[in-house]
């Protein structure tokens, strides 16, 4: 028995401390299996992607908006859970794939490994632990004199990434799972003491007059940077000019946002950046836990420079438990956490089965959103800075107590988007990708500004 999308999303709203009243009326339509998975990863993306446009929904109707309607269509919301698979640059397929190393590599207990190597140091951490060269054969026949636990320990120490594919009940009974099972699919504290923060007069979009810093990068922080901006916040996107990035997904989360660079390890940039947390309403981060508030950006320094601030935080394990501090990615927490290893049973095979998008980032980008435009509405009743907790090992387990969907596998799959895509310039060439999934009746999402190169604009806010 699979949870209805309705029923998700009315358990997000409950979550997020939001009243009934508040929810705009909210056509979520559709149902699982859409995508090939036993996982419900449709509702995932109906659940997630409507608590967005019904947040807008109600920030604009606080804001003196009259009442709208929000409808999302699965698939629509599916196509927008693999964006990145869908953009174009002047009509050519900009996506990368995986680095050639990356993947799942059977170790010498016959145990799964699967290694993220996307970025160069996390590659070039798994080469000084398996001392082989940068080659896929090389490294599967260094890993034979391993057993998969050991290494996923000594990659990791090394500053690298990879996990062990487990089992759901091994996952369960491991510590860093129980962690993660206690985590709701997002967390809103109330961190420090301020009077209630009014929303800007009414503007035609219902962010417009609110400014997000967003100091994300990949998949999940960036997707929820992008919804803010769809719904007409002023978005600043931060990353540091020394920090590798994966271009494909630079160009499809970046619509949108302003982007400017600032090196943290520079005192003259962390006093940039204290200056435009001054004038923030939120401040979204998604690096490893502890390196932001390593540079003076804790969410508890934030509000006592900025009362009332929101602060948004991603994290790959969550804050609790033995891998809290750990770096992670989508695909290596669902080849953790069992997921995968539940579809191969479910499929038959012998080989750890991913899920047929990046679920795990996407869901957590819209349930970041949604946490914070929640916080928003919250802080103008009640006053108070706020912490918005987001993790992609919550997600997960989210998505797990959805329920399973019987034949799930046999799903088609989505053959043609293009009802979904919209052409508009940018700053890498004519760009062709998926619009935002969440249909306003007042006030349509769009995003007004182009994906840019980073670091194109000053650290400054517009005028």
């Amino acid at each position: 028995m699979t949870t209805s999308p309705d029923a998700a999303l009315d358990a997000l709203w409950r979550q997020a401390g939001l009243a009934a009243s508040l929810r705009p009326e909210t056509t979520l339509a559709g149902a699982d299996p859409l995508m090939p998975s036993t996982f419900a990863v449709g509702t995932s993306a109906l659940a997630s992607i409507g608590a967005t446009g019904a947040a807008a929904a109600a920030i604009h109707a606080a804001r003196g908006g009259g009442a709208q309607r929000v409808a999302v269509d699965i698939a629509h919301a599916l196509a927008e859970f693999r964006s990145e698979h869908h953009l174009r640059i002047d009509g050519a397929e900009v996506h990368e794939g995986w680095d050639r190393i990356a993947g799942l590599h059977r170790c010498g207990d016959g145990r799964w490994l699967r290694l993220h190597t996307n970025l160069p140091h996390h590659r070039d951490a798994v080469l000084r632990v398996l001392g082989c060269d940068y080659d896929r054969a090389a490294v599967t026949a260094a890993l034979q004199s391993w057993q998969a636990e050991a290494a996923e320990t000594a990659i990791y120490e090394a500053g690298g990434v990879a996990t062990m594919t487990r089992a759901l009940d091994e996952w369960a009974a491991h510590p860093a799972g129980a962690a993660a099972a206690s985590l709701p699919a997002l967390v809103l504290e109330r961190i420090g003491d301020a009077p209630p923060t009014p929303l800007p007069p009414l503007a035609a979009r219902p962010l417009q007059g609110l400014r997000v810093l967003d100091l994300t990068r990949v998949i999940a922080g960036p997707v929820a940077g992008r919804t803010l901006a769809a719904h007409g916040a002023e978005v600043l996107h931060i990353t540091g000019p020394h920090l590798p990035s994966i271009p494909a997904l630079v160009m499809d989360t970046g619509r949108g946002k302003r982007c400017a660079a600032l090196d943290l390890r520079a005192e003259a940039d962390r006093a940039t950046l204290r200056g435009l947390a001054s004038g923030a309403d939120v401040f979204l981060q998604g690096y490893r836990p502890g390196a932001i508030a390593g540079h003076g950006f804790a969410p508890e320094a934030l509000a006592a420079l900025r009362p009332g601030i929101v602060c948004v935080s991603l994290s790959a394990w969550g804050h609790l438990g033995p891998w809290a501090g750990r770096r992670g990615f989508d695909s290596l927490v669902q080849n953790a956490n069992g997921i995968n290893d539940a579809e191969r049973d479910a499929a038959g095979e012998d080989k750890p089965k991913p899920l047929p998008c990046q679920a795990l980032d996407h869901a957590s980008g819209y349930l970041l959103a949604f946490g914070a435009m929640a916080a928003l509405l919250r802080r103008a009743e009640e006053g108070g800075s706020w912490l918005v907790r987001v993790a992609l090992a919550g997600t997960g387990e989210w998505i797990k107590r959805l329920g399973r969907v019987e034949g799930g596998l046999a799903a088609p799959g989505i053959f043609d988007v293009t009802p979904f895509l919209e052409d508009s310039a940018s700053g890498f060439g004519r760009m062709t990708a998926v619009r935002q999934s969440a249909g306003m009746s007042g006030t349509p999402a769009h995003w007004a500004l182009p994906a840019v190169p980073l670091g194109t604009h000053p650290a400054a806010w517009g005028g």
